[in-house]
């Protein structure tokens, strides 16, 4: 008889996990879509850099300045957002949450509010599905009403996490030019208020 799988939990990027982030990063994974390798290289340089500066990075607070790179190169502020890692025991992904605080408009360049991976040998097994769903009361608690999440028409595995998760489609859309004017597909995730105490 199968044991019972282990229970994914969102975690804080921190040492302990790092070993397994490397590892995966080494193995061709990314944690990032879009920019794939080249976000890949640019953590493994990081880490080798400053590792604690490097876990430093991954949470981006209000007020924090900064700047981040889109796919054809060029640099835009950083909006506020946080990355954390799934493990089941072991390391298995990252998602990733950014926001504008007051407020769940996006700037034309954010083409969403989470974005997530798992790394290839533990996908199939609903744990992006579970780890967007532990995201979503975090969402709520800085004060959203919804979120969005994109995706490619052909991503079915995607939307088939954010429908399960609550998710509705809004619209098929070109993104901008710096994501190479690609179709993709926007959902909304409503979040309702916390009922009162």
């Amino acid at each position: 008889m199968l044991g019972a799988m282990p229970e994914l939990v969102l975690l804080r990027p921190a040492s302990a996990l790092l070993d397994s982030y490397r590892a995966a990063l080494e193995a061709g994974w990314s944690p990032h879509n879009l920019r794939g390798a080249a976000v890949a290289a640019e953590h493994l340089a990081a880490i080798a850099a400053d590792p604690e500066g490097f876990l430093a990075s991954l949470e981006q607070p209000p007020g924090r300045a900064g700047t981040v790179h889109l796919p054809d190169g060029s640099r835009v502020p950083r909006l506020p957002g946080f990355t954390r890692w799934l493990s089941d025991g072991e390391f298995c992904g990252a998602i990733h949450f950014r926001w504008q605080p007051g407020t769940e408009a996006l700037p034309p360049h954010v083409l969403g509010h989470v974005g997530y991976t798992v790394v290839p040998w533990k996908r199939g097994r609903g744990l992006a599905r579970r780890a967007l769903a532990l995201l979503l009361p975090e969402a709520r608690a800085r004060g959203l009403r919804h979120v969005e999440l994109t995706t490619d028409p052909g991503n079915l595995a995607s939307q088939r996490v954010i429908l399960a998760c609550g998710g509705q489609f809004v619209e098929r859309f070109r993104a901008p030019a710096a994501y190479g004017a690609a179709e993709e597909l926007r959902f909304r995730i409503p979040l309702p208020p916390e009922p009162a105490a």
